[in-house]
């Protein structure tokens, strides 16, 4: 596994699904700034309707509906529709993630837990979902939602570093001594 954060802003992102799982990846998409997320949920468009931003159909993707796409989300389909959603989505270049598939996936979620712009985020490799939820509701506790404001005065001091000249190393030095002096991660 690489680890890599992407910015759904410039990645095309489409979920493919119906149910809980469908509606946890579109969350967790949207929370990550993704817009305009096209959702497929065959029997189910009405349910996804109040949480897209984007067009909701009431059926599979076709190739045509993949253009462009860099990331494919299945959940809650079964196993012959995804496997054949995997295939087309390899067959046009994008990145998948079929829900509890480990095997036809290009791609896993890890567990994660947001404060503001601050994620961590912690994976298995798909090969234990189970202890890298437990790891993420461990994480919750240990990183509160005070991190938000921390993240968000971080970063405006590193512009102000930034503005004075100050060099990358420097940031470096003076981002350690501020998380130093406020005591914040002892």
């Amino acid at each position: 596994m690489i680890p890599v954060m992407i910015d759904p802003r410039r990645v095309k992102v489409v979920i493919a699904g119906t149910g809980v799982a469908a509606e946890r990846r579109l969350r967790q998409v949207r929370e990550g700034g993704a817009s305009e997320v096209a959702v497929f949920a065959p029997g189910e468009a009405h349910r996804f309707e109040p949480l897209a931003d984007g067009p909701v159909h009431d059926r599979l993707p076709e190739a045509a509906d993949l253009a462009g796409v860099g990331l494919l989300y299945v959940a809650g389909l079964d196993r012959d529709a995804a496997a054949a959603l995997a295939m087309t989505a390899r067959e046009h270049a994008i990145l998948v993630n079929v829900e509890d598939a480990r095997e036809l996936c290009d791609f896993h979620v890890p567990g994660s837990v947001r404060r503001g712009e601050l994620l961590i985020a912690v994976g298995t490799g798909g090969s234990s979902p189970g202890l890298a939820r437990r790891m993420r509701r461990h994480l919750e506790s240990e990183f509160g939602p005070e991190w938000a404001e921390r993240v968000r005065l971080l970063a405006a001091r590193r512009r102000e570093w930034i503005e004075q000249g100050a060099d990358m190393a420097e940031v470096a030095k003076r981002t350690e001594a501020l998380i130093d002096e406020s005591g914040w991660l002892k």
